[in-house]
């Protein structure tokens, strides 16, 4: 049993008889009035994201998971992601609910799974803080249009469509945050 000081990004948490993440939390202490945890709950079981305010020294249910390292495999239809245990060779496949950001992942990219302890059952996956992705297409930046901080789409080698600089040409590299989905940087090899 765990309380409010203790929720923190990641946590699992039983909450209304569902498992769920915590993306955000915020602690907020108003100037009157008693301390509270505002925070963004991710369904493990259903994907579905819903805000709740737990006050001060609320007492959470908290899951006991592991981290294990996967390999992402390949994608099956639109929905269903494969992956590999790096130790035992065992292979999972989970739905798209489960992933925080799928549009990133490469094939044989190394990941964390999250398993719960009791059961072995995969709850989440968590990519690394940023990915390194070349981009296939995206249209030619116009030459003087870079008074303010402009930017154009690109289409990255795995479909997803970032955000980047009008310096920014097909086949260059860039680092992406995998959190927001943002364009970091460009990488020279």
């Amino acid at each position: 049993m765990a309380n409010t000081s203790d929720i923190k990004k990641g946590l699992c948490i039983i909450y209304n008889n569902d498992t769920f993440k915590v993306i955000e939390f915020q602690h907020v202490k108003p100037g009157k009035g008693p301390a509270f945890v505002r925070t963004k709950l991710k369904s493990l079981t259903n994907g579905k994201v819903l805000d709740n305010t737990f006050s001060a020294g609320h007492k959470i249910d908290e899951v006991r998971v592991e981290t294990r390292k996967y390999q992402y495999l390949y994608k099956e239809g639109d929905t269903t992601y494969h992956f590999m245990n790096n130790t035992d060779y065992s292979q999972i496949s989970l739905e798209k609910d489960f992933l925080d950001s799928p549009d990133l992942m490469k094939e044989g990219e190394i990941l964390t799974v999250v398993v719960r302890a009791e059961d072995e059952l995969p709850l989440s996956v968590e990519m690394p803080a940023s990915v390194i992705l070349e981009v296939t297409h995206t249209e030619p930046g116009i030459k003087g249009n870079t008074a303010t901080n402009a930017t154009k789409p690109a289409t990255v080698e795995t479909g997803a469509s970032v955000n980047v600089p009008l310096f920014i040409n097909e086949g260059d590299k860039i680092k992406i945050e995998t959190d927001k989905g943002t364009y970091q940087e460009r990488v020279k090899e």
